[in-house]
Formats: C-alpha cells, sequence, structure tokens
C-alpha cells in the first residue's frame, strides 16, 4: 500500500501510534480456521498473543477511511503492537438530534471535526453532505478512548474539550450561557460518561487471561508430555505449583483492581446543578455532564467532577480526584490500567539468556534423535524423549523461582511501611544511582511557618520582629494587609484557603465573618467579608472622669470590609484587594506577592536601598520572603466604581510596608538520609516550584550541596526581537553583585585534577541551578548542552508539574537510573516517569507512584533502594541457579540417553521438589544488608563476570559429572547391568537381600537401573547444592548465607540425607529412587569426586571470580561520579587482584556504556566546560547537518 495509508495518531504525545487499516478477508479466515484445527488450537494460541499476525493472517490492507480493523503500533522503544475494530455510532434514532444539523456532519458515514458551535459549519459543507444517507460516525476504542474520523484532518482523532484551541475570551463570551437540552444530548452522546470506569473483570475473565499465558501453555504441554512417558508424580506435583501460582496471581491482580475502582468510584458521581441556555437550573448528575455545561458551585462546596473554568464569583479549589479518562488524571488512571512494559535490562537478558537454553536444548533434541534412530528406539519412545529434553533445558519452574525474591522483599518492604503496586519495580530500584527530592513536604516540613515580620519606616527597614499578635501593631496598614489580602472563606465553619494565607492570618489572631446567605440576598449581594481583632487586643477607650459618656461616643467597632479582591495570579505573582476600615470615608488598597515584583510597582522612594541586600540574605538562609505595600485610594472611587476597575489601576504608586519572612524548617531526618545516599554514590536532585535562591539554600542545609561546592546558576532566555536564545552563566553566592566585578578569580573556577587515569579521577565540586523556564529554553535550544547539566544539575526550582516529568526524562536519556520522591498531586507525572517513584502521600500522588510510604520521610528512600539491591542479587542468584541445574540435569540425561537410559520418575521428583523448589525458595529469603555501600550491583545478565560465573560452573560441573560417568565404566566390577548383577556381592548380606529381589522380580522397561545411572543421579545431586551455596552471595547487598537459617537448615538436612542413602544404603529408599547396588569403594570415590568438585566450584566463584566481578562493578560506578569514595569491603582482595590480573585486563581505558559516564570523560578534556560566571552562552540559528546548534560562549 502507498506510504500515505499509514497514519499517525496522538502525534508528538507519550501514546504516539502508528495507524494501519484492515478488511476482513473471507479466504484467508477459511484458511486460518483449517489451520487452527489442524494445529490442534496452537494455531489460534499464537495469533492471540500476536496481534499482528492475527490481522495480517485473516485480513488484506484498505485504506483508513474505510477500513473495518486498524492495527495499531506504538513509536516508542517497545513497538508493540494493538488491533481494534471499527465501530459505528449512529445518530439518526436519537429524539434531540436535527437531521438538518446531522446530515452537516457527516459524509459518507465519517465524522468530520467537532467544532464548539454546529452553527459555524459554513455553506458549502451543509450542500456537499445533504446527499447522505447514513448517519454514523465511525470510530474505535483503544485503552478506555474513543477514536473517531475526522475528514478535516483524513484521520483517527479522539474528542477534545474545550480546554484546547479555545481562548479565555471565547470561554467567557460563547460558552457562559450554558448548553440547550438538545446540544447537551448530543455532546453526550459523543463524549460518553464523564467518569473513569474501572471494571473489576470476572475471576473467569481473568483466570482465562492467566492461563493463556505462555508460561502457563508451556507448562500445559511439559505435563501432557511428561503423562504420556508416566511422569505423573512429577507432573501432578507441576499442576499442583502451577494452580498455586495462578491463584496468587488472581488474587493479586483482583486486589489491585478493586483498590483502583473504589479509589475512583469514591470521587466519580456527584449531583450538579448546571445553567442553561434560558436561564433554567437542571439538576443532573456529575456522570452526564459535557464539554460546555456551565456548573453552579453551591455555597457549602462540592467535589469537582471535572476540569473546570471559573467564569463568575469566587471560589477556593483544592487538589481533587477528577473523572473522564481524557482528564490528565484520567491519563493518569489509564496509565495505571494499561502501563508500559518494563524496560530493564535484567529482563531482557533473561529472554536472551532462556533463548541460550532453547537452542541448547534444539541441540539435545537432535542428538537424541539421531541417537535412538542410530540406536533403533521406537518412533514413540524418540518422540516422548525428544521433547522431554526441551522441558529439562527450559525449566518450568522457572519464572515461579525468579519472583520469589521480589515477593519477599516486597513482604518486607510492607513490614517497613513501604507498599509497592508494581513489584517488578522492586528490582530496577536497586539500580537506583540518582534520586530526585521535592522539596516542601518532602525534604522539608510540609508547611510553613510564620518567622517573623521586617516592617519598613521612612524608608528604612525596622529590626526583625516575632510577635505580630499585639496591641501596638494591630491598627497598623501592615497587619491590616495580612488581615485582608488574601483568599480565605469559611466551609461550613471551618476557614479554608491557601496554606501560606491561613499561617499568615493566624499569626494575627483576627476574626473572618463572612454574609449570610440570608444576609447576601437580602443586600442584593453586596455584604462584604469582614475581618477584626480579637476585643482583647484593642486599647479601652474610657471617657473622662468629669464627662458622660453620649451615645454616639460609645467605644468604636474597628472592623475591616473587603470590598473588592483581585486574586493571586501565578503569572503576575501577586494579588491584592480593596478594603475599607469602619467608619473611614476612603478606601484602601493592599498588595502582597512576590518582593521584586511588589517592589517595582512601589514608588521608588518608598522602597530601602538596601532592600535587595534583605531580601537576599533571607532567601540564602531558605526563608520565604513575601512583600507587602499598600495606598490609600481616592476619595472619589466608590464601590460601584471598584467593581468594575482594573487590577491594574489599583495596582500602581503603593507604598512598600515591609517583609513577611516565612520558614520551611527542614525534617529532622533529611541530612541523615541525604548523607547515607551521598555515602552510597547516589546523587541527589532538588525538584521544587519554590523560589531558586530558597532551593539553592535549603539545597546547602540539607547537606545536598556541600559548603565548598560551587554553585552556577543557568539563566536561559528565549529567542526574542530577532535575537537567539542565549544562557547567562552566574554563580549563585554572587548573583546581584555580578555587575560590580569585572574579572574572574581563576582559583574561583572549579578545577579539574586529572590524575594518571580516569579510574582514580577526582574532580572538584559544581553544581548547576536553573528555574523551569530556563529548562524549558534549554531542553528546546540547547540540546547538546542539556545532557551536559543533568550531569551537574542539583537544584530545579520554580517547575511546573510537566517539567518534572520532563526532567526525569532528561536524567534517563543519559542513562542515569532515576528515583523520584515526592508528595503531591504536582508530582504525579514524575513519580510514574521515574524508573522508582515513591510517594509520600497516601492520597493522589500514591495512585501514579509503584511506592507509597505510610511514613512521610524520605528515609524510605534508602531502605527501598536496599531491598530493590537485595532482590536484583536475588534474582541473579536464581537465575544463575536454575540454569545450572537445567544445564546438569540436561547434561545428566544426555549422558544416560548415550547408553539409552535416562533418570527415574521419583528421581526426577526428588532432584526438582526435594532439592530445586526447596533451594530455591530458601535461598531467597536473605534479607538485605544493613547499609547502602558505594557500589551497585550488576543491571543484566550479559555481562563479564556474571557470564563467567555461570560458564564456569557449567564447566566444572559437566567435568566432573563426565569423569564420574566414564569412571565408573573402568571398575573392575563394571559391567552392563542386568537384574542379576551382583557387583557388590549382595547373596552374601541378608542387609541387601530386598533391593535384590526387587531387581529380579520388577522389570526395567526404561533401563532406569544400572550404574551409571546411580553415579551420575549421586554427584548431579550434590552439584546442585554445590552450586545453590556458591551462588548464594551476601555482603554488600545481602545478609550473609548464614543467617538465612531456613536455607542453611534445608542444605544441611538435604546433605546429610544424599549422604547417607549414598554411604549407608537403605533398601526401601533405594527401590523408590531405582539405585543400583554398587561396591561400598565406589562410594567412597564419588564421595571423593564431589569433595572436589565443591572444593574446586567455591573457589572459582568465591576467589577468583569474586576479584574479577568487584573490579568490574567498583570501576563502573567509579567512573563519572564526583566524589571521594570509601573503598569497598573487598580491598585488599581488589588490591591483590589488580596485581595478579593485571595482564588479563590490560592497561586499555574501557569507554564506559552510560552515557553521563562518557560524558564525564569528554568534559574532563574540554577546557571551556564548567562555563565561567559572568559569561553568556548563544545558540547560533545555524543548523549543522546532525540537527545541533552551534554554541558560541561571549564573555
Amino acid at each position: 500500500m502507498d506510504k500515505e495509508e499509514r497514519k499517525t495518531i496522538n502525534q508528538g504525545q507519550e501514546d504516539e501510534m502508528e495507524i494501519y487499516g484492515y478488511n476482513f478477508c473471507r479466504w484467508k479466515l477459511a484458511i486460518v480456521s483449517l489451520g487452527v484445527v489442524c494445529t490442534g488450537g496452537f494455531l489460534l494460541l499464537l495469533l492471540y498473543w500476536m496481534p499482528e499476525w492475527r490481522v495480517k493472517a485473516t485480513c488484506v490492507r484498505a485504506a483508513i477511511k474505510d477500513c473495518e480493523v486498524v492495527l495499531l503500533r506504538t513509536t516508542d522503544e517497545f513497538r508493540m503492537w494493538f488491533c481494534a475494530k471499527i465501530r459505528l455510532l449512529s445518530l439518526e434514532t436519537h429524539p434531540f438530534l436535527s437531521p438538518t444539523s446531522m446530515t452537516n456532519k457527516l459524509a459518507n458515514g465519517h465524522a468530520v471535526h467537532l467544532t464548539e458551535n454546529l452553527a459555524t459549519e459554513n455553506r458549502h459543507e451543509m450542500s456537499k453532505y445533504l446527499q447522505t444517507q447514513p448517519q454514523q460516525i465511525r470510530y474505535f476504542t483503544h485503552h478506555s478512548v474513543k477514536y473517531f474520523w475526522n475528514d478535516n484532518l483524513h484521520n483517527f482523532d479522539f474528542l477534545k474539550g474545550l480546554d484546547e484551541g479555545v481562548s479565555c475570551t471565547s470561554i467567557y463570551e460563547k460558552h457562559s450561557a450554558g448548553l440547550t437540552k438538545g446540544m447537551h444530548a448530543y455532546r453526550k452522546l459523543l463524549y460518553g460518561v464523564n467518569e473513569i470506569t474501572v471494571k473489576v473483570p470476572s475471576i473467569f475473565k481473568l483466570l482465562i487471561k492467566e492461563v493463556l499465558n505462555p508460561f502457563y501453555i508451556f507448562q500445559l504441554f511439559s505435563v501432557i508430555l511428561w503423562s504420556t512417558d508416566e511422569y505423573y508424580y512429577y507432573a501432578l506435583a507441576i499442576v499442583i505449583m502451577s494452580v498455586v501460582s495462578i491463584v496468587s496471581s488472581l488474587y493479586s491482580i483482583r486486589k489491585q483492581y478493586v483498590m483502583l475502582h473504589d479509589m475512583v468510584a469514591a470521587h466519580s458521581t456527584v449531583r450538579v446543578s448546571v445553567c442553561r441556555v434560558n436561564g433554567e437550573i437542571e439538576e443532573i448528575f456529575s456522570t452526564d455532564l459535557v464539554p460546555g455545561d456551565v456548573m453552579v458551585i453551591p455555597l457549602n462546596g462540592t467535589v469537582m467532577p471535572c476540569d473546570a473554568v471559573l467564569i463568575n464569583g469566587t471560589c477556593i479549589v483544592n487538589e481533587s480526584m477528577l473523572t473522564g479518562f481524557s482528564t490528565s488524571k484520567g491519563q493518569l488512571v489509564r496509565s495505571i490500567l494499561y502501563p508500559k512494559p518494563t524496560d530493564f535490562k535484567l529482563y531482557r537478558d533473561a529472554y536472551l539468556f532462556l533463548l541460550c537454553l532453547v537452542a541448547v536444548a534444539g541441540i539435545g533434541f537432535i542428538y537424541t534423535i539421531v541417537n535412538s534412530v542410530l540406536n533403533e528406539v521406537e518412533i514413540g519412545d524418540i518422540i516422548i524423549e525428544s521433547l522431554d529434553i526441551i522441558t529439562i533445558t527450559v525449566p518450568p519452574a522457572l519464572p515461579a523461582a525468579m519472583t520469589a525474591g521480589i515477593v519477599y522483599a516486597q513482604r518486607r518492604l510492607k513490614k517497613i511501611g513501604i507498599f509497592c503496586i508494581s513489584p517488578q519495580r522492586i528490582n530496577i530500584c536497586g539500580q537506583l544511582n540518582l534520586v530526585c527530592f521535592d522539596k516542601t513536604g518532602t525534604l522539608t516540613e510540609d508547611g510553613l511557618d510564620l518567622w517573623g515580620i521586617q516592617r519598613v519606616e521612612n524608608t528604612r527597614f525596622l529590626l526583625p520582629e516575632e510577635n505580630v499578635c499585639n496591641e501596638i501593631l494591630v491598627k497598623s496598614q501592615f497587619v491590616a494587609c495580612m488581615a485582608t489580602c488574601h483568599s480565605l472563606t469559611k466551609i461550613e465553619g471551618v476557614l479554608s484557603g491557601d496554606p501560606l494565607d491561613l499561617k499568615m492570618f493566624e499569626a494575627i489572631g483576627w476574626i473572618l465573618e463572612e454574609a449570610t446567605e440570608e444576609e447576601t440576598a437580602l443586600h442584593n449581594r453586596i455584604m462584604p467579608t469582614v475581618v477584626r481583632p480579637p476585643k482583647q487586643l484593642l486599647p479601652e477607650s474610657t471617657p473622662a472622669g468629669n464627662q458622660e459618656m453620649e451615645l454616639f461616643e460609645l467605644p468604636a467597632i474597628y472592623e475591616i470590609g473587603i470590598v473588592r479582591q483581585f486574586p493571586f495570579s501565578s503569572a503576575l505573582q501577586r494579588m491584592s484587594v480593596v478594603a475599607r476600615v469602619l467608619g473611614d470615608k476612603k478606601m484602601d488598597a493592599y498588595m502582597k506577592g512576590a518582593p521584586e515584583v511588589i517592589a517595582g510597582l512601589c514608588k521608588p522612594e518608598t522602597v530601602p536601598i538596601d532592600f535587595e541586600k534583605v531580601l537576599e540574605e533571607y532567601t540564602k538562609q531558605g526563608f520565604r520572603v513575601i512583600a507587602l505595600a499598600h495606598r490609600k485610594l481616592e476619595s472619589k472611587l466608590t464601590w460601584h466604581k471598584v467593581q468594575n476597575i482594573s487590577r491594574d489601576v489599583i495596582e500602581t504608586n503603593m507604598d512598600f510596608m515591609g517583609l513577611i519572612v516565612m520558614q520551611n524548617k527542614l525534617k529532622q531526618e533529611t541530612p541523615a538520609v541525604l548523607e547515607d545516599l551521598h555515602k552510597a554514590n547516589i546523587r541527589t536532585v532538588m525538584v521544587t516550584g519554590d523560589n531558586m535562591l530558597t532551593a539553592v539554600s535549603v539545597a546547602r542545609d540539607c547537606g545536598m550541596i556541600l559548603p565548598q561546592d560551587k554553585v552556577i546558576i543557568a539563566e536561559a532566555l528565549p529567542p526574542k526581537d530577532g535575537k537567539v536564545a542565549k544562557i547567562n552563566w552566574h554563580y549563585a553566592d554572587t548573583l546581584t553583585q555580578c555587575s560590580n566585578s569585572s574579572a574572574i578569580d581563576s582559583e574561583a573556577i572549579p578545577v579539574k585534577l586529572v590524575h594518571d587515569s580516569l579510574e582514580n579521577l577526582q574532580v572538584t565540586r559544581y553544581h548547576f541551578a536553573m528555574n523551569g523556564k530556563s529548562f524549558s529554553v534549554i531542553l528546546e535550544h540547547f540540546q547538546d548542552l542539556a545532557p551536559k547539566l543533568m550531569l551537574h544539575g542539583t537544584v530545579f526550582a520554580r517547575m511546573a508539574p510537566d517539567q518534572k516529568t520532563q526532567l526525569i526524562e532528561a536524567l534517563q536519556n543519559v542513562d542515569y537510573f532515576v528515583g523520584m520522591c515526592g508528595d503531591g498531586a504536582n508530582d504525579c507525572g514524575a513519580l510514574k516517569r521515574a524508573h522508582g517513584g515513591i510517594s509520600l502521600s497516601e492520597l493522589e500522588a500514591s495512585v501514579a507512584s509503584p511506592f507509597t510510604s505510610k511514613t512521610p520521610s524520605i528515609s524510605c528512600v534508602p531502605n527501598l533502594i536496599r531491598e530493590g539491591r537485595a532482590a536484583l542479587m536475588t534474582s541473579f542468584c536464581v537465575f544463575k541457579f536454575m540454569a545450572l541445574y537445567s544445564i546438569i540435569q540436561y547434561f545428566s540425561v544426555t549422558l544416560l540417553y548415550s547408553i539409552l537410559s535416562n533418570l527415574g520418575d521419583f528421581q526426577f521428583l526428588f532432584i526438582d521438589l526435594a532439592i530445586i523448589l526447596v533451594v530455591v525458595f530458601t535461598m531467597s529469603l536473605n534479607p538485605a544488608w544493613k547499609e547502602l555501600v558505594a557500589q551497585r550491583p550488576p543491571s543484566g545478565l550479559i555481562s563479564g563476570a556474571l557470564l563467567f560465573s555461570v560458564l564456569s560452573q557449567i564447566i566444572i560441573c559437566i567435568g566432573f559429572q563426565s569423569l564420574g560417568f566414564f569412571w565408573v565404566k573402568q571398575q573392575s566390577w563394571y559391567e552392563v547391568w542386568h537384574p542379576q548383577s551382583d557387583a557388590c556381592n549382595t547373596t552374601r548380606s541378608l542387609h541387601w537381600n530386598s533391593s535384590h529381589l526387587y531387581n529380579e522380580t520388577e522389570l526395567d522397561e526404561h533401563n532406569i537401573q544400572n550404574y551409571e545411572n546411580t553415579t551420575v543421579f549421586f554427584i548431579s545431586s550434590f552439584q546442585y547444592l554445590i552450586v545453590a551455596i556458591a551462588f548464594s552471595k551476601g555482603k554488600p547487598f545481602r545478609q550473609p548465607c548464614y543467617k538465612n537459617y531456613f536455607f542453611v537448615v534445608s542444605v544441611i538436612i538435604l546433605y546429610v540425607f544424599i549422604l547417607l542413602i549414598m554411604l549407608h544404603p537403605v533398601a526401601s529408599v533405594d527401590q523408590v529412587l531405582q539405585i543400583v547396588c554398587v561396591p561400598y569403594q565406589w562410594r567412597i570415590t564419588m564421595l571423593m569426586i564431589v569433595l572436589v568438585n565443591a572444593l574446586v566450584s567455591i573457589m572459582v566463584e568465591n576467589f577468583f571470580l569474586d576479584m574479577v566481578l568487584w573490579k568490574v562493578v567498583f570501576n563502573r560506578d567509579k567512573q563519572g561520579e564526583y566524589r571521594f569514595t570509601t573503598q569497598p569491603p573487598q580491598e585488599s582482595v581488589d588490591r591483590w587482584g589488580k596485581c595478579c590480573l593485571s595482564w588479563a585486563l590490560g592497561c586499555s581505558k574501557k569507554i564506559p556504556k552510560a552515557k553521563y559516564m562518557y560524558l564525564a570523560q569528554e568534559l574532563l578534556v574540554d577546557p571551556e566546560w564548567p562555563p565561567k560566571p559572568q559569561t553568556t552562552t548563544e545558540a547560533k540559528a545555524l543548523v549543522k547537518e546532525n540537527g545541533s546548534c552551534q554554541i558560541i560562549t561571549i564573555t
């Protein structure tokens, strides 16, 4: 088909997808149906697993405009396929819809772009569509979102509300009157129900989906195969294990669905009042709301059921869980319901390793067939034995074994108050080497406390004052501003509003009174909100002793009425009010906001000369500073004029009154936790919505930036007036004094101390800090520079929620494993995008975050990383053990196949159940090491150290197993075993009579009983335990294996049992395991083989290999890090290993795999890095072939 038949939907968004059109093909459907019958349903399973194959096998390509099925492929790194059936939405039968207006919207069954007003359709469109008969709209549903065909775009697109492409002016002018019932019905038909529908699937549906997993299908195949070969016991054991696994999986999945459903349902449906075009107020359910409806908010408040714009009046909004899959919260829930695959090297490598095992199984499959044919084995036996080798090499218990460590880690996390909704993320947390922290509520206490005020009198700052609630200040303009300039209101008698406003108002101790509903109705909504101080703060007014108090001389009541409020604007960074003191003729204007902004709107002569110096001192100490201003308004400004006046007229020519200083205290545990992370070579980054200098100050206070470290502020400016984008570089300590220093002290610039090798590199520390605006400019105009800034960026201030998410992505783009710790709804996107997001709140953020801490403290971060490292190392240990188990058993069976023998049913059962499962589920119990260390575990299985570990143990085990297999044939007593064989002289000993009689009377059809089988069985049984001990590593990521009491006891019991039946045979056990009698001397020989095997395996794994492993890991983590690190526990081993292995490792410097390490090496030899203070970097407009911008530095 033409390239134009491949289109893209959701372009530029996270869920961008390519779309292809297909129509059903009858002859293809017939062929596929025949194939399904011929393959016994396996083809149907294959097509169920592969959507792309399913569509291409049953359909033919068609134009997307007229297709019956769409095939979707994501454009991200996963390139996942989905398919959806095209459906038709019929409009002609709807009672509220006008036929004429509907034909205007339709063309050959395709809906045109849905405008905000049906009357805006032009006449040409109307005449063009009048001929159309079908009144249907084509659409498909994918991940709970409907995509409608749009003739204007010639593509499918989801419906957008009034939040896109509609100006604020248009909302006020065209959409403030409400909708007619007909328009409401039309939009409801298209937009659907306004709710997030989290359907809890039935147990049957979940069961079918779980059972059709390829892993369980393979288990079913294995069970059928073993049953045909009469391995009933082992088949039954696998069935029981699978049932337990399925039941536990179904319970976990359904529990998560129920939890999400209950959380969403709690916010989904409320009754709301909407205003229609004719002014009629109609009460409907919130689920019936559509874009364009005008809601009436009741005085006692409501749960907001949708995204909305305030058209008239004032209200206070608290963050809440919104409804509708097209809202940002809806998209969040969709991302939980339909998560992306976990992109982690361990899981990618695991699949590659399984493919290697499949390849090994293929070799064994071919060998078995050839060997059996040469030995003239029956066809049925050849098929069973050749397929059996596959089930041996790729063990069905592997996935269950791999998840054991994660399950145990999840339980340990739960015990310390960390809850996990995405268990696979635990392993990834073991790789975290950078953690981003929100500031307020995470590093610092949740709220701000009033530290004090600093008033201005006669253009000079007075001394700071701590107590604002006193008689001296009660009637001052400063306190009046604090009492009136806020957005507080009472909801059900409780003062509510912005936490900062609440703190300020509580500090002065005043009382707020609002007009009642009856008063408001009586006075036609002119009753203002009134604030007044408590009576005890007002000075008592008593008449003179010789005068009598007249009626008009009663004690005056001091009250201030708030006449008009101009709400806080984040763009303007200020708010203001117009108020009047009871009895005064003139009104007052009060304003508060960012100090720089307020000072700029005040008369210059009222702003103290040392304003900038005082402000900088406060912000350096981490205080939040707010400035206040006031002016008397002209007497000609009446109440009615004030209601219609522009805020620009009010907010000018003010008198500067002083500063309010708010303190955001560090949480007690913050410095210690960050110190632990730094010692573990884990970078910490602050991402906050607060002021830049405040954030830098907090970063210094908590130890994120050390006292001797330099902070360079990157101030990026977008292109303007034909000038290109540029970055101004400043030092944080000299930000306000930059203009006074013309020369740069070379000693102030971070100096690179280059040593003889990059392995011993140490660099003096410097940090970049920037705000959200600068960050966006850098991402857009300085794409080559952004990765370098990510390498040292520590403070990101004034960051919007989407910018926090972009920061996480930028850090991940240079190969950092990023954690995120936050507590607010504005952190949701970042928590979800990070490799390991942990929420300190059990509200909105916990829905997006894989982890939620019950304790609102960042001490959960090192605990999570420790458990992640332990779980990751457990996964490596288990995977290596299961790989060795497969290869050992594979080689045992291959050796026995060569003599047309095999392991017995109960021998398989003993190995797989008594040894393997017991060992796997107990070796995973090692808890995490008690502290974080400077090394990180490897991230994948395909690494030199781990591959060498597995391959060396494979060679050792194969070697010793082969030695026993061939050596037994060289013994003088050896003969091809038959029921009358008597290598032990059992006829002379009553001890062996029962076994001998069993041998004579039972017919061994499968040739299980022979000397080779017995030898291989004993040696291989010990080998499983040997590699289990060799692979059970402890420090520095897990507790030592000897502290894992269940593992130790299990291994000892198994060792004792196997030694017992080998050295002192028990007839009944020999009979069940089909072991034959061998001379005692050969039993001692087998013991010696096992002991030497154990010695070699332990020496290779725990001495020789550990040196290589730790050297590789230590070097990898050291490169690219910029702090002094302590030596690992293996310091002496490393030093000895470096001497012994210098020839093997060579002197060449390896290029790091991680981008941030590679960048660190590049920057070492870059003389222009870091940028010098007081310089400017410009992005040249000329674009090179590779799309990067040339960067010019101007001093």
